[in-house]
């Protein structure tokens, strides 16, 4: 989808790229075909483990931040707002001023309402409407017109520190926050996060004192930065990783998460039906998991395949807390 909007940019006049120079692509997705851009010339940006290794896989020049400078630019819009913001204010601080600048998403991650704040500030010139998305081109201003755009930390009243783009990043979430009162007074030595994001949960298991290892598993490189700021204990190790790939050397006696739901825009769940096979494959064979799930998913059937013991502890109607332990072993 995302090549269709970019051949047709090209072939109507609307895109001009530069004859030479490197083409940074921020935040494309596992998928994405990038070769109107030039294979060899382009350097995607991503911070998502997953897709990180997918670009890094097919031979691409892989970072998980901006080095520029550029000689052209794509953003991938996200679905958050201010991330998305962020991302544009970033490209524009590595491209000379007049350098083609692409912004590019889908209709439902709010492409329009990007394109009406832009075209408060640059020209902005003729949008391609196709398979469900538009993209735009426009010539880099000044990096202050985006000053303001740049992604800056947020400081939450619990003393935690997020960033835009992160999940739950303007507060805790109310089904981690459920969990994370729920879990039991004591734990074991090993414990594992998965799919840790900024590290509320991390920090609820921290506060038990028998804890010796805490292990938190993230795939968004920026997620885990903010981590890394809000947990300062000793105990806490921290492993940028696909949750569904990752692996320590050795089992844990507890697994805690509020596994994910969407893979880009659209809800998935099979994807937090993979975080609990993931769970159970790297549990001891008498450990547990905690997991805090949106209550209209359908996880039941994948915890009984997965578990000897499950039990919902608590919830509401939104959210169901769950206990699953004495994970069946996995066969060869």
């Amino acid at each position: 989808m995302r090549a269709t909007r970019i051949l047709h940019a090209i072939d109507a006049g609307l895109l001009r790229l530069p004859e030479a120079g490197p083409i940074a692509v921020f935040h494309p997705q596992a998928g994405d075909d990038l070769s109107p851009l030039g294979h060899d010339r382009v350097r995607v940006i991503t911070g998502f483990r997953p897709d990180h290794d997918a670009f890094a896989a097919a031979g691409y020049a892989v970072a998980t931040t901006a080095e520029g400078p550029y000689a052209a630019a794509l953003v991938c819009l996200p679905r958050a707002r201010a991330e998305a913001r962020a991302l544009v204010a970033a490209a524009a601080a590595h491209l000379p001023e007049g350098a083609p600048l692409i912004v590019d998403g889908q209709k439902t991650d709010g492409v329009d309402a990007c394109f009406r704040e832009l075209r408060s500030r640059v020209d902005l010139g003729e949008a391609v409407a196709k398979a469900h998305g538009k993209l735009a081109v426009f010539a880099a201003p000044d990096a202050t017109v985006f000053a303001d755009w740049a992604a800056g930390p947020v400081d939450l009243a619990e003393g935690f520190r997020t960033l835009p783009g992160v999940f739950s990043a303007d507060g805790v979430d109310a089904g981690s926050a459920m969990l994370a009162a729920a879990l039991p007074e004591k734990l074991p030595r090993k414990v594992m996060d998965l799919g840790a994001g900024w590290g509320f949960l991390s920090r609820a298991v921290l506060a038990h004192p028998e804890v010796e290892e805490l292990h938190l598993v993230e795939a968004e490189a920026a997620a885990l930065d903010c981590a890394r700021l809000n947990i300062t204990d000793p105990r806490a190790q921290f492993h940028w990783a696909d949750a569904l790939r990752f692996r320590l050397p050795g089992p844990v006696g507890a697994v805690v998460m509020n596994p994910p739901f969407h893979t880009g825009r659209a809800a998935d769940p099979a994807l937090g039906a993979a975080f609990i096979k993931a769970a159970a494959g790297m549990l001891s064979p008498s450990g547990t998991l905690w997991m805090v799930a949106n209550r209209h998913l359908p996880y039941e059937p994948v915890l009984r395949a997965a578990f000897r013991d499950v039990d919902e502890i608590g919830g509401d109607g939104r959210f169901r807390l769950t206990r699953a332990a004495r994970p069946h072993k996995i066969k060869a």
